[in-house]
Parts: C-alpha cells; structure tokens; sequence
C-alpha cells in the first residue's frame, strides 16, 4: 500500500501526512517555500515538481525509502471533527469549485434527490436552511464511511484517524502531531526541528486557504448546526478521532483540544 497522502521536501529535510481540511494548503506551501524561497504559483495540491508526492510515481521510492529508515522528521496536522466535517460541507457539497462545476460531478444531484439536501441554487449562493441541510448531509457521511453506501467514502470527510493510520500501519512513525487550532505553535515547534535549504518566517507566511470563498458563508455558530442526534453520529464516526487527538464532543461550541496529543497512544492504536 505504500504511503498514500505523503508528501515530503526534495532536500528531504521533512516528511508530512496530508490530512485534508486540516492548513494542508498552507502547510504544503510552506514545505515548498523551504527549498526554493518562493511559494508554487497556484493549487499546492496541483504542484507536479519541486515537492515530492506519493501521488507522483518517481517520488514513491524516495518517500518510501526515507518513511522505512526514519531519516527525516515526520508530522501531521488535525483538527476538530466538528468544525472539519462543518467545512466540507461548506465546501465540497453547497461550493461551486475552481474548475467552475460541483465538487464531484453527480456527487451533489444525489445528495439532494436521496437525501433532501439543499446546497443554495445552482451557484451555492442562495438563501436555504443551512442547519437541516447539513444535519441531513451527515447521515449521507455516515452512510458512506459506515456502510460504503452509496458510494466510498470521501478523503474530505473520512476520519483523521484513517488518513493518519495507513503511515502507521505501512512502517511510519510521527515525531509531532499539531492541531489547527494552535497552528503557530505547532507548526512552529516542526520547523525548530528543521535544517531547511532555506528559513522559514512563520509571522510572515500568508495562509492559504484553497477553499474559501467556494460555498455560502456559515450562518449560525458551529454548535448550532448539531442537536443530540447529531452529536450522536459525529461521535459514532469520529469517535476514535475525539479519543486520540484529544478534542471535547460533549461541547461542539468548544473547537481547542481539552488534553495532550499522547504519540505513543497514536501509534499503539493506528498500527493495528
């Protein structure tokens, strides 16, 4: 299986887990920034050089070769199962993409012929009941992480804990998780352990958030658009995502983790 997700500098100075809907953006850019003092004139996501992909066939011994020996510092990024599955929302289901179309394809006319999803019109701006919209998206989650119906579930909305495990499972081992929430710190504390073709000033480093702009502006706090049975089935698909990354399900308002990210725990749980 390999190393799926992974990503890692040409001067092999780190190696990163992408977790979708976690600054992998921003954190993409800044791995790219540190070997050519410059940021990739577009989409991190779309760069084909100057970084290296498990998606690009010539990078995969490389990137497989480091993971097995640990050569290099290895991290990831997390974030609040709430506010995560919030913004996929937002984004890939009520958001009209950069190619101009719907996320997908065919992805949202069944959501809402199935489901009774409404995702604001045709261009996603237009006024619609947002909570119940959503609150009927994420039984469509559940139906595809749980049961695989109808169809696979999606990178945007699978469990953090599912991305981060397959680097686990296939021989990989974190030195630091860091979670969105405390982006600064985090990502501050992985370029302390960095020696980088060039520095990186994080106080001067824009955010980029690929995705804004895509969908209708959220209308209500995050615990607005969860009641009991909603919380319910967040914690039925997250649950191992709340225990490991340490975040509050009983509070949805809440978004800041309530413990410490144990490594040992994560691999103890993820290398099965």
């Amino acid at each position: 299986m390999g190393f799926p997700g992974t990503w890692m500098t040409e001067s092999q100075s780190v190696v990163y887990r992408v977790v979708p809907k976690c600054a992998c953006s921003t954190i993409g850019q800044i791995l790219y920034y540190s070997d050519h003092g410059r940021f990739f004139d577009g989409d991190i996501h779309d760069a084909q050089t100057g970084l290296h992909k498990w998606g690009i066939e010539e990078s995969q011994p490389l990137i497989a070769d480091n993971v097995n020996a640990h050569r290099s510092f290895a991290f990831t990024c997390v974030r609040n199962p709430y506010t995560r599955i919030l913004s996929s929302f937002f984004d890939k289901i009520c958001g009209i993409q950069r190619n101009g179309r719907r996320y997908r394809g065919n992805l949202v006319p069944l959501l809402v012929q199935k489901y009774g999803v409404e995702v604001g019109g045709d261009d996603g701006q237009e006024d619609f009941d947002q909570v119940r919209a959503f609150r009927r998206f994420l039984l469509f989650a559940r139906d595809t992480i749980r049961w695989r119906r109808p169809m696979d579930p999606d990178i945007h909305w699978s469990s953090m804990s599912g991305h981060i495990g397959t680097f686990v499972v296939n021989g990989g081992r974190y030195d630091r998780i860091f979670w969105t929430e405390r982006f600064n710190d985090g990502m501050q504390d992985v370029l302390d352990q960095l020696q980088t073709p060039v520095p990186v000033d994080l106080t001067r480093i824009p955010r980029f958030n690929e995705s804004e702009g895509h969908g209708p502006k959220r209308a209500h706090p995050v615990e607005a658009y969860f009641d009991d049975l909603s919380m319910h089935l967040v914690y039925e698909i997250y649950k191992r995502d709340f225990d490991l990354f340490k975040y509050d399900f009983e509070n949805p308002g809440n978004k800041m983790p309530i413990g410490e990210i144990d490594l040992d725990e994560v691999h103890a749980k993820l290398g099965d």
